[in-house]
């Protein structure tokens, strides 16, 4: 994902954060969980160490239930050590 691709999505989140009701996009939300979880298992994290370590619930993440936040899932990746445009890399929206 090139820089201006990612300036466009933070953008389009940061609008979307603004509006009174959120918009949920749903296949963008479950490719984010699933990235996520895939990311966790990898590195071979369970969701009770996850929340040990960092106070994120992260199985209300994985379930798809909320739409999370950029900044949470920044927080998330920087706990497995994954930038945000990596992950965006390899995903698949």
């Amino acid at each position: 994902m090139t820089s201006k691709s990612l300036h466009i999505l933070f953008r389009s989140v940061h609008f979307a954060s603004m509006a009174k009701s959120q918009i949920k996009d749903k296949e963008l939300l479950l490719a984010v969980v699933a990235g996520i979880k895939a990311v966790r298992l990898k590195k071979g994290i369970t969701q009770e160490e996850f929340y040990n370590n960092t106070g994120i619930h992260i199985s209300r993440i994985e379930t798809g239930r909320v739409n999370i936040t950029l900044s949470t899932l920044k927080s998330v990746l920087s706990y497995f050590d994954v930038s945000l445009a990596k992950f965006f890399d390899e995903i698949k929206a």
